[in-house]
């Protein structure tokens, strides 16, 4: 366990424009609730780590990463292995592309971009080039790897199943009988909370996993019945409706 301070934008000046950060993680590793006083773009090299801000919880990849503004709340997690990147823009000279934490495609284009920056020989034309160029590519991506994570008691040990165990194989009539409810109480519950219903919301989780076990260099075969599949072409389909992606743009050669 880190931890870290909680820090206002803006609350300490900058000596740069964009700042890159890498670190390959040697033991499974978590981030207590902290803040920069910076704009900070995460992604990884390799391997799949997680950022908590409220109530959603977002998967971090090589291809898709996370934008978070200056002084966002947020917590942490990486397994052993992974290979965390990170973007420091600075909070008066940098533009936020959003108010709001968004995920980021990651394109070949801005890798190489944001790897150029780390050059040491860099020109000060050249740094201030590339920044530019970094702010021009850098955008916003209806690609996002989000679960958001319900918070009422009725929800709760579905949840927490869920999430430990996306394979588990519960349907919505299942947890209404165990829980003594009805199937319209929880489905209710998933809508008001997550904007989604239960299946939607399991999909989105398994999905969540699946990823982690993708980037980590499973098969998608492997990963299909570990989140809750019985066939590799049933996850295929509900990996693409909720990601919009296949499993293979995920996978680890």
């Amino acid at each position: 366990m880190r931890t870290l301070p909680a820090l206002a934008p803006g609350s300490t000046e900058p000596q740069f424009g964009i700042h890159g950060y890498d670190e390959l993680v040697e033991r499974d590793t978590q981030w207590g609730a902290h803040s920069h006083a910076f704009h900070e773009l995460l992604w990884n090299e390799r391997g799949a780590s997680t950022a908590v801000i409220g109530t959603r919880a977002w998967t971090i990849t090589p291809a898709v990463g996370l934008w978070m503004p200056a002084g966002t709340l947020h917590t942490g997690a990486a397994v052993a292995g992974t290979w965390l990147r990170a973007a420091f823009f600075g909070f008066r000279d940098t533009p936020p592309i959003s108010d709001t934490p968004v995920a980021v495609e990651m394109t070949p284009l801005l890798r190489l971009l944001l790897k150029r920056l780390g050059e040491e020989q860099l020109s000060a034309h050249s740094r201030a080039v590339t920044e530019a160029m970094v702010l021009d590519v850098l955008t916003p991506s209806p690609s996002e790897l989000l679960v958001h994570i319900p918070q009422s008691a009725v929800l709760r040990p579905i949840v927490e199943a869920v999430r430990t165990h996306p394979g588990d194989p519960r349907t919505l009539a299942d947890w209404a009988q165990e829980l003594d409810v009805s199937p319209r109480t929880i489905t209710r519950a998933f809508t008001t909370e997550t904007g989604a219903g239960f299946a939607r919301w399991v999909a989105t989780v398994r999905a969540q996993r699946a990823v982690e076990l993708l980037v980590g260099g499973q098969e998608a075969d492997e990963v299909a019945g570990q989140v809750g599949y019985r066939s590799t072409s049933a996850f295929g389909a509900a990996f693409r409706r909720t990601t919009g992606r296949t499993p293979g743009a995920f996978r680890t050669p």
